[in-house]
């Protein structure tokens, strides 16, 4: 009981400092706040002033395998938009996950990493990992056999202003290969 309040009061704490304008104290325990926020509790209000896409991303995934004599096999590309897109498809209740999850850890990944994946911060890392998760948890479910690497294509296709005909070309990237462990998957 005593446990669960105190509990209870430090992340009533943590996530008011977050939230807070900034001020010494928040300041301060910046790297504290944000270890406790991110990426669990990351508060902003979308929910009143929603920021639409202008672009449709197609997010692919593909894996390798080395096997006992040394031949790398790697796998078809794996559609994990397109299982986001026919979960929330003629669902009237489709979940949070099946519609944000992935979308909103590739936005989250741009931000921390711009154009070079590069991780230069530990919640740059900490995204990498959780996008790479989220993407090999995808994959395993959907095929099976072993994996030892796991790689992200991205297509994005702008979506063209209303009345305008020039369409412009889609944009690729191809994310490095990411080691994945067998806890991981």
């Amino acid at each position: 009981m005593v446990l669960c309040l105190v509990t209870t009061l430090v992340h009533v704490v943590l996530v008011f400092l977050h939230v807070a304008p900034a001020n010494t104290v928040s300041k301060r325990y910046s790297p504290t706040v944000n270890a406790w926020v991110y990426p669990y509790f990351e508060q902003n209000w979308r929910l009143f002033a929603p920021d639409p896409d202008s672009v449709n991303r197609q997010i692919l995934a593909r894996t390798a395998h080395t096997g006992s004599d040394g031949s790398v096999k790697v796998s078809a590309w794996f559609d994990l938009t397109a299982v986001d897109n026919s979960a929330v498809e003629h669902n009237p209740f489709p979940s949070h996950t099946a519609q944000n999850l992935l979308r909103r850890a590739w936005t989250t990944y741009t931000e921390t990493h711009g154009g070079d994946d590069k991780s230069r911060t530990e919640r740059a890392l900490m995204i990498q990992k959780y996008l790479r998760n989220i993407a090999a948890d995808r994959f395993d479910s959907h095929n099976s056999g072993p994996f030892d690497f796991i790689q992200l294509r991205v297509v994005t296709h702008p979506i063209p202003a209303p009345g305008s005909s020039p369409r412009t070309p889609a944009e690729v990237r191809l994310l490095p290969w990411w080691k994945v462990t067998t806890h991981e998957k």
